[in-house]
């Protein structure tokens, strides 16, 4: 796969779950929203990763 399209899926991926992010936390879910958070944490750093490869 390309790092073009790496990098759509990952910035699509962090939008993705910033919306679940916000929707968890606004139900009142801390867990799920330190989830999602942590998730975007990780798809964060891949992005930087691919990025300066």
């Amino acid at each position: 796969m390309n790092a073009r399209r790496m990098r759509s899926m990952y910035l699509f991926g962090i939008a993705l779950n910033a919306v679940a992010l916000v929707y968890a936390a606004m139900d009142g879910s801390p867990l799920f929203a330190v989830t999602f958070g942590i998730v975007m944490v990780y798809l964060g750093v891949r992005y930087w990763m691919i990025t300066n490869a």
